[in-house]
């Protein structure tokens, strides 16, 4: 393909694209690079035919006037609240993301796992044992969990595609498992409220979309209602859960454990500098019943891969680039 044929793509290195993806891009478009959306200035924008999406930065109308060539916004996420859907349709732009690839993502599977393997992580106080043992102390009587988990009732919070998959593995283990989502009317396990899921739930774990509808839907009322003892995972989003109150409830004794692979406001730039100083972060570093990861819920380096790779691929599809010679119809 002559490179004056190219379409002129906009990445940020921030996304840290798989090096074959990455390569598949700077091969088969004028690549533009920056480091990040706040180095974005007009005269690059005015050429920009793709433009790389990352979380945390909107893509508003606003934005998307400025790229008047723009034919393709591209985020490889499950979600899109950094994209401005209507302003791009009615500005006839594509959003190629994952948001209506449910039968694509089926086969994506970490972040299930990882919310199970949290799960048990949490409640065996896994990295505090293993911290004891390393630093010589062989005695397992101070890491009893309270029970098995497999005599656990489970309550999901969203039952969609990770819902789902979540609760099958809580079920292959021999947990009880209920879930409540409005969006979804039927089904084994269904209950018609929050609070009734939390008063009959030793786990709650988050899966909700995140949306204005959905923030701080898991107050502090509802985790009051959890069993004392209880735990809470999320693998969601950070915004679905009241953490002041969360934090208040694991300080008091009624919590057995939590873990959290989200947080709130995390896809702001000011983030990773605040957030060693936050109270969340303060808490985890002075009990042994929180567990938090940098959202690595989707951190596997073939899904990294594949779900890069699916976005890339339907841009080419909106562009008329063949993905197998990198020809531009």
């Amino acid at each position: 393909m002559a490179h004056q044929m190219k379409p002129v793509a906009l990445y940020y290195r921030i996304l840290k694209y798989q090096p074959e993806n990455y390569n598949f891009i700077n091969e088969h478009f004028e690549l533009l690079e920056l480091e990040h959306p706040g180095e974005n200035f007009d005269a690059l924008l005015a050429r920009v035919e793709l433009l790389f999406a990352p979380l945390g930065f909107q893509v508003d109308d606003d934005c998307m006037a400025r790229c008047p060539r723009l034919k393709v916004i591209v985020s490889n996420t499950t979600g899109v609240p950094h994209i401005d859907v209507a302003a791009a349709e009615r500005r006839n732009v594509e959003v190629c993301a994952l948001h209506n690839e449910q039968g694509f993502l089926e086969a994506i599977t970490p972040t299930a796992e990882h919310t199970i393997g949290l799960l048990l992580a949490a409640a065996r106080r896994l990295p505090w044992a293993h911290q004891a043992a390393s630093a010589g102390k062989w005695d397992r009587r101070p890491w009893g969990s309270p029970r098995m988990i497999s005599r656990l009732r489970m309550g999901l919070v969203g039952y969609g595609r990770l819902g789902r998959k979540v609760g099958a593995i809580a079920r292959a283990i021999g947990m009880d498992v209920a879930w409540f989502d409005p969006q979804v009317a039927v089904g084994e396990g269904r209950v018609n409220d929050l609070l009734t899921l939390a008063a009959r739930s030793d786990v709650l774990s988050l899966h909700a979309v995140a949306n204005e509808h959905t923030r701080g839907l898991v107050r502090r009322q509802v985790l009051e209602a959890l069993p004392k003892g209880s735990m809470v995972i999320n693998t969601a989003r950070g915004e679905l859960l009241d953490t002041d109150a969360l934090l208040d409830l694991l300080e008091s004794g009624h919590l057995w454990a939590a873990a959290l692979d989200t947080i709130d406001g995390e896809y702001q730039p000011d983030f990773p500098a605040s957030f060693g100083t936050s109270r969340v972060a303060r808490y985890a570093r002075d009990h042994d019943n929180l567990i938090i990861t940098p959202h690595i819920g989707g951190s596997t380096v073939d899904a990294w891969y594949e779900t890069e790779w699916r976005v890339i691929e339907k841009a080419c599809g909106v562009l008329g680039i063949n993905v197998a010679t990198g020809e531009r119809q």
